[in-house]
């Protein structure tokens, strides 16, 4: 299951971050984002949605959330 599948308000542990792009993973890394961290959707728009990682709160795309396996 990925990121766009997940619940409003409900946390769930990132298993997996599915991309090839190692700039993006260094990127979500520096954000806190890597397997084994909780992550909350907050909200979601008609181009992505709202995450709360660690203390941070940041919008991603649909793309990137799709990357997300919770």
């Amino acid at each position: 299951m990925n990121l766009l599948s997940a619940q409003e308000g409900k946390e769930y542990i990132i298993k997996q971050i599915e991309t090839d792009d190692e700039e993006l993973n260094s990127f979500l890394f520096s954000l806190g984002c890597y397997s084994g961290e909780p992550i909350t959707v907050i909200s979601r728009q008609k181009g992505g949605c709202t995450v709360s990682i660690k203390d941070g709160r940041y919008n991603i795309d649909n793309q990137l959330a799709e990357a997300i396996l919770i």
